[in-house]
């Protein structure tokens, strides 16, 4: 029986219902509201750009997908309206006159006033934000920005709220009593770029204290204590976990799509009663080479597909079944 989300019964981000129930959930069809503020890039190919990356969202969120053509797609973004505020242009970039600037960045609370955030994502009927703007020296958009509820080991509501659950850094978002997540697409770069941002969210959503379920288990897979090495080097038996945005099991340094050559890893049997560390190349990315171009794109897909989904056979630390952690995005 399929379960899908939004629905006639519940819409909304952070919405009780998502907790209840996490487990029935088959899909989620999140409601993308588009926001174009690059002068001269047209309506079509706006929805172009948005639409590729739904795609590409897609198909990582088929669980090892990669090896299972039946997997189902579990996120199926659905990209509705894309507001136009192209006109007039602007002086310094390609962003028009109308980007509400806070000096380089994005001032995000002058944008929620400005297309009526609060009240669309009450209503329900928007469940993320993509953003497409020019990236330049006088203009920095935060990769993604996120104030999310927080909850407690049982998936309570604590009634407070993460401030930083995206990669970002001080921004003027508020609080709006729901979460919601903002992604800067760079109209100018491939939709590998847009999926390392997204990445990035991943890990900051946790490590920024607001699902304590999720970030005990997504920080053992990620092998975040990578972050800050300049270099790492892989010992002869040492054994790799999932790896992280900037760090594929056998990476060397930031960015590497290359890696220093077989390492062991655990990235398709994690946390699974036969789990085995087998020698891992990044060989199985070559399937995403031109399907998420630019950045780490490739990487991230496969990434993604590793992680517990829908019909995943991972355990928790409590020998219980792995909760899909798809859902959590939206809670």
């Amino acid at each position: 029986m399929s379960l899908l989300w939004p629905n006639a019964e519940s819409s909304a981000n952070s919405d009780p219902w998502l907790v209840e129930h996490h487990d029935a959930i088959t899909r989620m069809r999140p409601r993308v509201l588009g926001v174009n503020f690059v002068h001269g890039l047209s309506d079509v190919d706006a929805r172009q750009q948005l639409e590729t990356l739904s795609a590409v969202l897609a198909e990582s969120s088929r669980w090892q997908g990669y090896r299972d053509p039946a997997a189902p797609i579990f996120l199926d973004y659905e990209v509705g309206e894309i507001l136009d505020f192209t006109e007039p242009a602007g002086s310094v970039d390609r962003n028009s006159a109308r980007f509400p600037r806070d000096g380089i960045h994005l001032d995000y609370g002058a944008l929620y006033d400005m297309i009526g955030l609060q009240e669309r994502v009450e209503r329900g009927e928007v469940n993320e934000v993509w953003l497409l703007a020019d990236h330049t020296d006088h203009t920095w958009p935060w990769e993604t920005v996120e104030v999310k509820a927080t909850y407690d080991e049982d998936f309570n509501r604590t009634g407070g709220f993460a401030r930083y659950a995206g990669n970002s850094g001080e921004h003027s978002a508020p609080w709006i009593g729901r979460s919601l997540r903002i992604l800067f697409v760079n109209y100018a770069r491939g939709v590998g770029c847009a999926m390392e941002s997204l990445g990035h969210s991943l890990e900051r959503m946790a490590t920024c204290g607001a699902l304590p379920y999720y970030e005990r288990h997504f920080r053992a897979y990620a092998m975040l204590h990578l972050y800050g090495r300049k270099r790492v080097r892989h010992r002869r038996r040492s054994v790799s976990a999932g790896g992280n945005v900037h760090f594929m099991p056998n990476g060397r340094f930031d960015y590497d799509l290359e890696g220093q050559g077989p390492v062991l890893s655990t990235i398709e049997t994690w946390r699974q009663a036969e789990e085995r560390a087998v020698p891992w190349t990044p060989a199985p990315l070559e399937r995403y080479r031109d399907f998420a171009p630019d950045c780490m794109g490739r990487w991230v897909v496969y990434w993604r597909q590793n992680m517990p989904g829908l019909h995943n056979t991972a355990l928790d630390d409590d020998g219980r079944p792995m909760k899909n952690w798809w859902p959590f995005l939206f809670y």
